[in-house]
């Protein structure tokens, strides 16, 4: 039974997290990327507190398309240990989760020419 996720991560730039968004959707790592920002989040780092403005983008995806996934936030980001989180998703409309699976099985897309 194929498993669904919800994969958040937050990013410094609206662009860095719609370059993301963009590349996860092609690549068909996630059916769906939402861009949400920007949002302040407040945290410790290296032992000190700080704060930065960011923006979330959440994936929906499946569990076989997690490490991949995981993959390209670290490739994209700039961050030395950027944010990947996955919920698993307990519930949902059957025929949204159908279109997750579909477009998450597909391959990339390639370039034409």
């Amino acid at each position: 039974m194929t498993e669904f996720l919800l994969v958040t991560t937050t990013w410094p730039s609206e662009a860095g997290a719609i370059e993301f968004a963009e590349a996860a959707t092609t690549q068909h790592l996630a059916a769906c990327a939402q861009v949400h920002g920007p949002i302040l989040s407040r945290f410790r780092w290296q032992g000190q507190p700080d704060q930065a403005t960011e923006w979330y983008c959440h994936c929906k995806t499946v569990r076989a398309r997690f490490i991949e996934l995981e993959t390209l936030v670290r490739q994209l980001h700039t961050y030395d240990v950027p944010e990947v989180v996955a919920i698993s998703v307990a519930a949902g409309s059957e025929q949204y989760l159908a279109w997750v699976a579909t477009e998450t099985t597909r391959e990339p897309e390639r370039p034409s020419g």
